[in-house]
């Protein structure tokens, strides 16, 4: 006990604050003629020439700038889509951060609203819905994945529209790639591809039935019309 308590009474003076030559965003702090540590310019932003420093305050010191930097990795990671809590909690363990440290980072990232779980899923399903509509069951195993938790995947969920409705949408765009094609071969082709999305049978049917009609409609043509049309066409 004794050495410990002198541990945490042992004081230290600052003889220098130096920026780090490859990287002016890092402090190296001498202590008592030579060096100590380095930290963030943040938080040597509290730091000056002859301040005392004890054990305990050095250790804190090295605690807020592993803070610091992994709130830094954590900002660049969210720079190129929204994230997350447990994806931001995943890349900061790869990186080598502490479990305790992530938790607090992940808790700040949350209070400052830059890491938003709610948010996160509903963004996620309006872009599938979108560019790359899909059923619900798949949706909800790929914000699994991402793991959002199940109250906020099943809120998210209520908010999308029908099944059958979400089917139409991947489908139409679907059917518009088909071309010079018969009805079985249609169906068998979209409701392959409708399959691969996540979507049941049930909802696959009449899905595919209702696509057919209208690409049916749309790529035939009434030959008195097209006559009508090319003497038009002439007159002008």
């Amino acid at each position: 006990m004794r050495v410990r308590l002198f541990y945490f009474f042992m004081e230290h003076t600052i003889t220098a604050l130096k920026a780090q030559k490859r990287n002016p965003n890092r402090i190296n702090v001498y202590i008592d003629g030579e060096f100590g540590f380095g930290v963030s310019r943040i938080v040597a932003a509290w730091l000056s020439i002859g301040q005392v420093l004890s054990e305990e305050r050095i250790d804190a010191l090295k605690i807020d700038d592993e803070m610091e930097i992994a709130f830094q990795q954590a900002l660049k990671f969210l720079d190129y889509r929204m994230r997350s809590s447990n994806e931001v909690e995943h890349y900061l363990l790869n990186k080598g951060t502490s479990q305790e440290t992530i938790s607090q980072v992940v808790e700040r990232l949350n209070r400052s609203g830059l890491v938003d779980d709610s948010r996160f899923a509903q963004l996620w399903t309006e872009n599938r819905s979108e560019f790359r509509p899909r059923s619900r069951r798949f949706i909800s195993r790929e914000l699994h994945l991402k793991g959002v938790s199940e109250e906020v995947i099943e809120e998210t969920l209520n908010e999308m529209l029908p099944e059958e409705d979400l089917a139409y949408q991947a489908g139409l765009k679907y059917s518009r790639k088909l071309t010079d094609i018969d009805r079985n071969a249609f169906i068998r082709k979209l409701a392959g591809f409708l399959a691969r999305r996540g979507f049941s049978y049930d909802v696959i049917n009449p899905v595919t039935i209702r696509l057919w009609e209208e690409w049916e409609y749309n790529h035939s043509s009434d030959p008195d019309l097209a006559h009508e049309q090319d003497e038009e066409e002439r007159l002008h």
